[in-house]
């Protein structure tokens, strides 16, 4: 089945539930190369007035090289018959594998520029609009900063414009 655009407005999901319970894989790269990486941490919202997804990822992940050469990246939502594929992606690094697209069993779907996941049923193409790197000085509450970050591998914060909704 393939992909088509829809209005963000025509979306009827509980995001915490999609984001935290369903997870996400984040990818970026071309057709060339690219990696995905599944998040259980992020955000939908507004910001900018503009329609804005958050993503978080930690400073040491293969993804995030690929996040911080691009203007873009997709949010990939996989049906629940993806969970073993979406557990390899997070616990396998793609710098340790010579093909992780392979190994997870899921193919890269060119879109805009970057890439999404052939395999998803939603995917965010996103457009950066700001980082930061969460820093321990800024916890309001710190047990979050003992809980979280024992390692003081702070994450980074991509703010990032959804430009494209697709759906199969």
């Amino acid at each position: 089945m393939a992909f088509h655009e829809v209005p963000i407005e025509s979306l009827e999901f509980n995001p915490f539930k999609k984001i935290s319970k369903q997870w996400m894989l984040i990818t970026a790269g071309d057709e060339k190369k690219s990696n995905t990486m599944t998040a259980s941490w992020g955000g939908l919202g507004i910001m900018w007035g503009k329609n804005v997804a958050t993503a978080y990822i930690r400073p040491n992940r293969y993804t995030k090289e690929f996040v911080d050469q691009t203007d873009h990246f997709t949010l990939s939502f996989l049906p629940e018959e993806e969970r073993k594929a979406l557990n390899y992606c997070g616990t396998v690094s793609g710098r340790d594998v010579e093909d992780k697209w392979a190994a997870a069993g899921l193919h890269p779907y060119p879109v805009d520029g970057t890439t999404g996941v052939e395999e998803a049923e939603l995917i965010f193409v996103c457009k950066k609009l700001y980082h930061q790197e969460m820093k321990p000085e800024c916890f309001d509450a710190p047990e979050n900063d003992e809980r979280w970050y024992p390692e003081k591998d702070y994450h980074i914060m991509y703010m990032a414009e959804i430009e494209k909704v697709l759906v199969k």
